[in-house]
């Protein structure tokens, strides 16, 4: 896979700590890799984004990369809207995903918040940018009570679309999981439609020491990954 989109089901999920776990372990594989954010929202001039921690966290090799920054913490379109600046469009992340896909072994495209929130006002998607691609999608989802039915949501918007699900990757796994967490781990694959469950990486990972996390990011991602996790 030379595309791969990383999805929430919704926001504050740990989606940026999974791209960078995907891309630490591309980067142990001797892999190039790309981080692209469409659209950055809630960050001034100047303060690192989404992109820029993965390339952190996932060290040398990762290109970081922003199409566009927008100051208030909403969704794209009201941010664009407000901002008074242009969006950003589909066809303009298919366009440099492609770009960065002849120059990187892997670019993986994070997106904002959940696979249709609104990139501009005619209601473009994330999901609309992963058609273009043809890209297979990763979704991101929490672990806790009513993850079933985000994750069952957003997997029937990827068939709808005809876009490949790759899989659901828990994006903070508590250190102490209830009943609730340890039920949807066996239950989240039959909620994706099928789609296989391919990681869990534990609540706080994001504030691991960089050396540390790219040690550690093969164990929270299933060998289709390139990790060692298991559920």
């Amino acid at each position: 896979m030379a595309v791969v989109v990383v999805s929430g089901t919704g926001t504050e999920i740990g989606k940026t700590v999974v791209t960078a776990a995907l891309a630490a372990v591309a980067r142990t594989q001797g892999r190039t890799v790309a981080v692209l954010k469409p659209a950055q929202t809630g960050l001034a001039p100047g303060e690192p984004g989404d992109a820029h921690e993965v390339a952190r966290l996932a060290g040398d090799g990762v290109a970081a990369v922003e199409l566009a920054r927008f100051p208030e913490p909403l969704a794209p379109a009201t941010a664009a809207r407000r901002a008074g600046l242009p969006p950003v469009r589909p066809h303009d992340v298919a366009t440099a995903a492609a770009t960065l896909a002849a120059e990187y072994d892997l670019v993986l495209v994070e997106g904002a918040g959940g696979l249709l929130v609104r990139f501009d006002d005619e209601g473009a998607t994330l999901a609309d940018a992963a058609r273009l691609l043809g890209a297979p999608v990763l979704v991101v989802t929490p672990a806790a009570l009513g993850t079933l039915n985000s994750t069952a949501l957003t997997a029937e918007a990827l068939r709808a679309r005809g876009i490949e699900m790759l899989g659901v990757v828990v994006g903070s796994w508590p250190s102490a999981p209830g009943l609730a967490e340890r039920c949807n781990l066996t239950d989240l694959p039959e909620a994706a439609g099928g789609a296989p469950l391919l990681g869990a990486v534990p609540e706080g990972a994001g504030a691991l020491a960089p050396a540390e996390f790219r040690t550690r990011a093969t164990t929270w991602l299933a060998p289709p990954l390139g990790g060692t996790w298991r559920p």
